[in-house]
């Protein structure tokens, strides 16, 4: 557990957006002697081996080959996005001599979890190179930014549920200036260039605080983007461990979940398809076997659920409710906003019974919806039996969350069994 958790609060620590996330997840494959595919070019691929293709440096497909003929896919689909604030282009706001940065929510963070404490920015700068654009990878690890919080000597409702306007109420204070295009020309000098070579940005407002473990025995883990990258990370470390007997091993990451995954390089695109029919296509095989191989092939959804609160039981199902390092979260709804259905859930169960890791069922309350995952958006691109899973987190969406320490673990173990052993099938009787 100690070695898991080491790898993993490195990887959170080193991964402050989508982009640095799947750089790291490249590097590692890289050095475990994986080789990068390009959709651009015409895919010769060998039984056995490793490879990996990305999609728009935020999303990342890994895949291992078994050594014999082809029999299913066994996927583990999580998402390298989390809820923050990206920084819009142009002009910052200048306002009595201090520079504020005009930013918009990404997804549905916390607004009141980002304020009164010290923040820095990160993400991709797209460069003009003269004949081509070049991508770098922007993150200064200081303290640059802050929004704060209204006194409440100065309105009467500071203490009470009172929306945050995010045009107004979370713009980041940068520095005291009268020029309002200093932010753009901080950033070229970090970079090394003149402003008006950056072309396009994707830049995110990120925490300082460092991942740690905490608790009497340490039996708590705190960090920025535990949603999703604590399932992300633990599925990889499964996957880099997994020995495929007759089934293509298939990491996704995906990103833009938190905003529902329609773009190119989301759960909803093509993008999946295209990796997996073209597996196909390598290796010889036609458009029929393609879809006999989907038809006994298994997906599962990682992207993290809401453990019981202890100051909020009242928000929990009454009967299915998740605790932190109480193993993998199978996830359920009615209305399937989750993919898991009765036989899916079985396969899993099946799965860890047999190796003894831990799971525990999670529902939302009938009367909250809850949200949803990449499971089913991707089910509608690849129709195969799917199930949702995650890890049981308190204050998701919050810009420092905690989950379980053991958890992590239990997901790897997991994930190194998924894919490296075949699955239960149904006999009807």
């Amino acid at each position: 557990m100690n070695q898991v958790n080491e790898k993993l609060l490195h990887f959170l620590a080193n991964s402050p957006t989508a982009f640095h996330a799947v750089s790291n997840l490249k590097a590692e494959l890289d050095q475990a002697g994986f080789t990068q595919l390009h959709e651009e070019d015409r895919w010769s691929l060998t039984p056995g081996g490793n490879y990996y293709v990305e999609r728009n440096g935020s999303a990342v497909l890994s895949f291992r080959l078994p050594e014999g003929d082809v029999r299913s896919f066994h996927l583990i689909a999580s998402h390298s996005d989390s809820p923050s604030y990206k920084i819009k282009p142009g002009s910052g706001m200048l306002n009595e001599g201090l520079l504020r940065l005009n930013v918009e929510r990404y997804g549905g963070p916390v607004d009141s979890s980002w304020m009164d404490r010290p923040l820095s920015f990160a993400g991709r700068v797209l460069l003009d190179e003269g004949d081509h654009l070049s991508h770098r990878l922007v993150w200064p690890e200081e303290d640059l930014l802050l929004i704060p919080s209204l006194a409440p000597h100065l309105t009467r409702h500071e203490n009470e549920k009172k929306p945050l306007n995010p045009q107004s109420d979370l713009l980041p204070l940068l520095c005291e200036t009268g020029d309002a295009d200093a932010f753009w020309a901080q950033l070229a000098s970090r970079l090394g260039t003149a402003p008006e070579r950056i072309l396009g940005a994707d830049l995110y407002l990120c925490v300082r605080e460092a991942p740690r473990l905490w608790g009497p025995e340490k039996e708590f883990l705190s960090a920025a983007r535990l949603d999703d990258l604590q399932c992300c990370y633990g599925s990889f470390l499964g996957f880099l461990q997994a020995q495929p007997q007759d089934s293509v091993a298939v990491h996704c990451v995906f990103d833009n979940e938190e905003v529902g995954s329609r773009s190119r390089q989301g759960a909803d695109s093509g993008f999946l398809r295209d990796v997996l029919e073209r597996i196909c296509l390598s290796l010889g095989l036609s458009a029929e076997e393609y879809h006999r191989l989907v038809s006994r092939s298994f997906m599962v959804s990682a992207d993290n659920a809401h453990a019981v609160h202890p100051n909020a039981v009242q928000a929990s199902d009454p009967v299915n409710r998740p605790r932190l390092n109480g193993g993998i979260v199978i996830k359920h709804q009615g209305s399937l906003r989750y993919a898991t259905d009765a036989f899916s859930a079985a396969v899993l169960k099946k799965l860890c019974n047999q190796h003894e890791i831990p799971w525990q069922d999670y529902t939302n309350r009938s009367d909250i919806p809850g949200g949803s995952t990449l499971g089913s958006l991707s089910e509608s691109q690849i129709p195969l039996p799917t199930a949702d899973i995650g890890l049981a987190q308190l204050a998701m969406h919050s810009c420092f969350e905690t989950a379980g320490a053991r958890d992590t673990e239990s997901l790897a173990r997991f994930a190194e069994l998924f894919y490296g052993e075949p699955l239960p099938a149904v006999i009807p009787e």
